[in-house]
C-alpha cells in the first residue's frame, strides 16, 4: 500500500519540478508582455534593456547625477525602456500594472534624491532620452517640447530662431525639461516671467489607462496639478507646449566677491532689505563657499558673490545699483555685457565653451560635488548679523569643505502670482530662498558628512523668520506645498481611477 502511494507520488514531483524549473520570471513576464502589448514587437525589442544587456549600465548610470544612489546596494531596475513612439509608453504603462511594477520616470536625471531611478519596489525605468525633439514657433511665441530635452537643447532651438526670444527656466543645461517642468522651475528669469511650470499652456499626457490627453481633455484640476505637483505623480507627461517670452539683445552680468574680513555679512545682511525690491528685471543671489584666505597663509575665510543678470545694458545697470545698493560699490568694470544665450553659459560656470556644450546632455556641471545633500528655506524676515554669523561659521567645520550656501532673491511677479496658481506656493511674503548643498568626495565620509553637516538644525535658529518649506529636503514637494494646494493635490490622487504606479523625477 505504502509503495503504490509512493509510486504516485513521483509523476507529481516531477510535475512540480519542471513547473519550477521552466516558470518565468516578473522581468520575463515583463518583456512578454510589451512584445504582445506593442503594434511592432521588433520595434519594441530595440528600446528594452535587462541586466543580461551589454548597454544596460550604462543607459542606467548615463543621467546618475548623484553617486549617492549608484552603489551596489542600490536597488536597479528590472528593465529599462527607452521608447520612441507613444505606443512604447502605452504598453510600458498596460505592463507595468498587470505585473505589479512601479515605473520611475527619467527625463535628465537631476533629482536630488534619485527618484527617478530608485525604488525600494520592484521597477522599471522609462528613460526619455529618445523623446526629446523641440518644435520652435517663432511667430506665435510658442515651443513645444518633448519631455526627455534637457534645458539646453531648449535654449539652443529657440536661440537658432530668435536670440531676442526666451524660455524662464534654469542655469543647469541638463537638467531634464520634464521633470524641470513638473517641479515648479526658476531659474534666471522668475522674477521677470515667473516659474517655468507659469508659463505651460498645454501638455501631453498619458494617463495610467494609456489615454494621450491634451489640456482640454485632461480638465483644468489636472493640468494645474502637473504643473508643480510632480507631472509623474498623475501620468507621463510626453510634451509640453510653452510660451517664449522677449529679452533684449543686450543683457548685463556681473559677480562681486567680499571676504568674512572684508565685510561680507554686512554687505548680506543689507542685500535682504534690497534684493527682493529691486526691478523685476534683474535676478539676484548670494552664493557662499569656503575658501583659502590669502592675506593668512593656510588660514579658511568664507567668500560671498554677490551675482546678478540684468535684462539690459551696462549704462542702465550700473546707476540703478549706485542708487539701490550703494553698499556693494559695484562700477562698470565688474559688469559684462552678452546676449541672453550666453548668460546661460556664464551662470553655468561654463563661459569659456560655444553654444554647442548645450547640446551635451551627459556634461558634468563643475557646480556639485561627487556626491551631494541639498534643501531649502524659505526667508520671509530678514536675518540678524548675529543670525548671519552663526551659518556662517559652520563652514568652518571640516565636513563643509565642498559646502554652498545660496540666496536667491524672490520678489518680483512671484510676488503677485496667487500661490495656489499652481501647486508651487512659494509666492508673496517670501524675501529669498536659501538653498543649502553639501558635498563629499569619498563613499566612506558620506555618513559623517551627512550626521555631523547635513543642513540639520540649519533653519533651526531662525524659526520665526523662515517660510514653510524649512528644513525639507529639495523633491518633498508634498510637505512643502501651502495647505490649499495639498488638499487640491491629495483629493486629485484619491479619484476613482488614479493610480501610484507611475512615479517620475522632479527637477527644481
Amino acid at each position: 500500500m505504502k509503495s503504490t502511494h509512493f509510486s504516485m507520488l513521483i509523476p507529481l514531483l516531477f510535475a512540480a519540478l519542471v513547473s519550477l524549473s521552466s516558470a518565468s520570471s516578473p522581468q520575463d513576464d515583463f518583456i512578454h508582455c510589451l512584445s504582445l502589448q506593442s503594434n511592432d514587437s521588433s520595434s519594441i525589442s530595440r528600446v528594452i534593456y535587462t541586466p543580461n544587456n551589454s548597454s544596460y549600465s550604462s543607459i542606467l548610470e548615463s543621467t546618475i547625477r548623484n553617486p549617492r544612489f549608484s552603489t551596489p546596494d542600490t536597488p536597479k531596475p528590472l528593465v529599462i525602456v527607452t521608447p520612441s513612439t507613444a505606443s512604447h509608453f502605452q504598453a510600458t504603462i498596460f505592463c507595468s500594472r498587470k505585473h505589479g511594477l512601479q515605473i520611475r520616470t527619467r527625463s535628465g536625471g537631476h533629482d536630488y534624491e534619485g527618484l527617478s531611478y530608485v525604488s525600494e519596489v520592484p521597477f522599471v525605468i522609462i528613460d526619455l532620452v529618445d523623446f526629446r525633439s523641440v518644435d520652435v514657433d517663432v511667430e506665435n511665441r510658442v515651443v513645444w517640447v518633448q519631455s526627455g530635452a534637457v534645458l539646453g537643447e531648449l535654449y539652443y532651438r529657440i536661440a537658432e530662431e530668435s536670440r531676442t526670444l526666451a524660455f524662464p527656466g534654469g542655469v543647469f543645461h541638463t537638467v531634464g525639461v520634464g521633470g524641470y517642468l513638473s517641479g515648479g522651475g526658476f531659474g534666471l528669469l522668475f522674477r521677470k516671467y515667473g516659474l517655468a511650470a507659469d508659463n505651460v499652456i498645454d501638455a501631453q499626457l498619458i494617463d495610467v489607462s494609456g489615454r494621450i490627453l491634451d489640456r482640454k481633455p485632461m480638465g483644468e484640476d489636472l493640468f494645474w496639478a502637473i504643473r508643480g505637483g510632480g507631472g509623474g505623480s498623475f501620468g507621463i507627461v510626453l510634451a509640453w507646449k510653452l510660451n517664449m517670452v522677449p529679452v533684449p539683445a543686450t543683457v548685463t552680468v556681473f559677480t562681486f566677491s567680499k571676504t568674512l574680513e572684508q565685510d561680507a555679512i554686512k554687505l548680506i545682511h543689507r542685500w535682504q532689505y534690497i534684493a527682493h525690491e529691486l526691478p523685476d528685471e534683474i535676478y539676484s543671489v548670494v552664493s557662499l563657499n569656503r575658501v583659502l584666505n590669502s592675506s593668512e597663509d593656510g588660514k579658511n575665510t568664507v567668500r560671498a558673490s554677490f551675482s546678478s543678470l540684468f535684462l539690459g545694458g551696462i549704462d542702465e545697470l550700473v546707476p540703478l545699483m549706485q542708487e539701490r545698493f550703494p553698499e556693494l560699490g559695484l562700477v562698470k568694470e565688474d559688469c559684462i555685457e552678452m546676449s541672453w544665450i550666453e548668460s546661460i553659459l556664464y551662470f553655468g560656470q561654463i563661459q569659456n565653451e560655444s553654444l554647442e556644450i548645450l547640446l551635451d546632455r551627459n556634461f558634468r556641471t563643475p557646480v556639485n560635488s561627487p556626491s551631494y545633500k541639498v534643501k531649502s528655506d524659505y526667508v520671509k524676515e530678514p536675518i540678524p548679523e548675529n543670525g548671519l554669523r552663526g551659518l556662517l561659521s559652520r563652514f568652518s567645520e571640516e565636513e563643509a569643505q565642498s559646502a554652498v550656501i545660496a540666496f536667491f532673491a524672490y520678489g518680483g511677479i512671484m510676488a503677485e502670482i496667487p500661490e495656489t496658481a499652481t501647486p508651487f506656493p512659494h509666492r508673496a511674503g517670501n524675501l529669498y530662498k536659501i538653498f543649502y548643498n553639501v558635498g563629499w568626495q569619498e563613499k566612506d565620509n558620506s555618513e559623517r558628512v551627512l550626521g555631523l553637516w547635513s543642513l540639520k538644525g540649519l533653519g533651526c535658529c531662525f524659526e520665526l523668520i523662515l517660510g514653510g518649506g524649512s528644513g525639507l529636503a529639495e523633491g518633498d514637494w508634498v510637505l512643502g506645498v501651502g495647505q490649499g494646494c495639498r488638499r487640491r493635490l491629495v483629493c486629485w490622487k484619491q479619484r476613482p481611477g488614479s493610480s501610484n504606479i507611475v512615479v517620475s523625477e522632479s527637477e527644481e
